[in-house]
């Protein structure tokens, strides 16, 4: 290219850390690059829940502007955070080999994760059995409209507390309170290395989709970037990450939408798990798919498989099957 790559990145601990990670990543391929920094609307309002924001692309819509403005080449993005739709005259660059999708709990006390059952591992079904409502007394704390729905979808009596604020502030946060804990994304606290020895995974819970993966977004009209970037892209993440999206999308999903979605490739199958949750966690639509590839073992020809309509299909299956209701009341709630 000729010219020294500018990486548009937040400024937070866990963005700089993704975005240097791409910048090492394109040094292997003898590509030069600098990180330029700029602060989110999400990072400067650290009180407002994200849901009630209103706003798509909270953490996003500032690199956008400066990817536009022809400030940066490249932006780094957590692909959860990014729109199913993305800005227009921006498009998807690249999407890294996924971390780990779980959500973790950071607990105050060992006798919490026993009593609650916290560590269950009922992901390999949708249907989990809630505990007890007369269970009560649990106060966590988690800003994710997902996770509060499917917390309060097991867990019924639970008082939930809004966290804001980077993974670093959040931690503070947890410790400074009187909380029984509080989730968070583990690639979020594994990538920076600032996960608690007081957390366990939630294996229970399906994530946000797209969690754990990073995004590289640039201009449409960049091709050179575009190419670049290419090197860095792994097929199979690329077209999981596609598909929960896509059942996003369907559902009218967002950060302010309890919708979750887990593709995962095994063998030459892929494994789908969606679901969609009233607010308060009491309705519940889950769908589980799978699915053979039509491609080769090792996804080379991924490419050309953009066109699945898997995502798509799981979703209608869902609308069409309760899912409908409740993503009219969600609509309706926040108008």
């Amino acid at each position: 290219m000729g010219k020294v790559l500018k990486i548009g990145t937040r400024d937070s601990q866990l963005a700089v850390w993704q975005a240097t990670l791409v910048k090492n990543e394109l040094a292997k391929h003898h590509v030069e690059s600098e990180l330029v920094y700029i602060k989110s609307d999400g990072d400067i309002d650290l009180v407002t829940p994200i849901y009630a924001m209103n706003v798509q692309g909270v953490f996003t819509k500032t690199l956008d502007a400066a990817l536009l403005a022809k400030r940066i080449d490249i932006a780094v993005h957590s692909m959860k955070d990014v729109p199913t739709q993305l800005a227009q005259g921006i498009q998807q660059a690249a999407v890294l080999k996924r971390a780990s999708y779980k959500d973790i709990f950071v607990y105050r006390d060992e006798s919490i994760v026993e009593r609650w059952n916290l560590g269950d591992d009922s992901l390999t079904s949708l249907s989990v059995p809630k505990v007890s409502d007369k269970q009560v007394g649990l106060t966590i704390a988690t800003s994710s409209i997902r996770r509060k729905a499917q917390w309060l979808n097991r867990y019924p009596g639970t008082t939930i507390e809004n966290l804001r604020g980077n993974v670093n502030t959040r931690l503070r946060k947890v410790e400074g309170s009187q909380w029984d804990g509080a989730i968070f994304a583990a690639a979020g606290v594994e990538r920076i290395n600032v996960r608690p020895e007081k957390s366990i995974e939630l294996n229970w819970m399906l994530p946000a989709p797209a969690q754990g993966a990073i995004m590289v977004v640039c201009r449409e009209d960049d091709g050179g970037s575009k190419e670049i970037c290419g090197v860095l892209n792994d097929g199979a993440t690329a077209l999981c990450t596609k598909l929960e999206r896509d059942f996003l999308k369907t559902l009218m999903g967002g950060c302010s939408t309890p919708i979750s979605a887990l593709a995962e490739i095994e063998n030459g199958i892929l494994y789908f798990k969606g679901s969609i949750l009233s607010l308060d966690g009491k309705e519940k639509v889950a769908v589980e798919r799978e699915f053979t590839l039509p491609i080769d073992e090792n996804l080379v020809a991924v490419d050309n498989f953009n066109a699945s309509t898997w995502g798509i299909e799981c979703a209608m299956w869902v609308l069409s099957n309760g899912g409908a209701n409740i993503a009219e009341k969600i609509r309706n709630a926040a108008q």
